[in-house]
């Protein structure tokens, strides 16, 4: 299934720049075809990347919890928007973790 349109609380993936590869979380899509992104890491909540859709690879997974906070205007702390991506980020140390259990 491939996502057209980038909705608020939508997990996409950097195809372009220096964060190429990079996953993150979106907090708001903007009129001029921008999306506010962040992942709990290097960018963060406070201070959100600005980022052309185009540049983005848009997928269907979408952090529910974090979502509806946003829409509603509740806080949304970093941590929870980190341990939403910790899988998409941090794949091979997922594996290690459980190859060593």
């Amino acid at each position: 299934m491939k996502v057209k349109e980038p909705k608020t609380g939508g997990i996409c993936q950097s195809r372009q720049g220096r964060d190429l590869g990079r996953y993150y979380l979106i907090k708001s899509v903007n009129a001029d075809g921008t999306v506010m992104l962040v992942d709990g890491n290097f960018k963060k909540l406070a201070a959100p990347k600005k980022k052309n859709i185009k540049h983005l690879k848009l997928l269907p997974d979408r952090a529910e919890s974090i979502a509806e906070k946003l829409a509603d205007g509740r806080q949304v702390f970093d941590t929870e928007v980190y341990s939403a991506l910790k899988t998409y980020n941090n794949p091979q140390k997922d594996c290690e973790e459980t190859e060593n259990v």
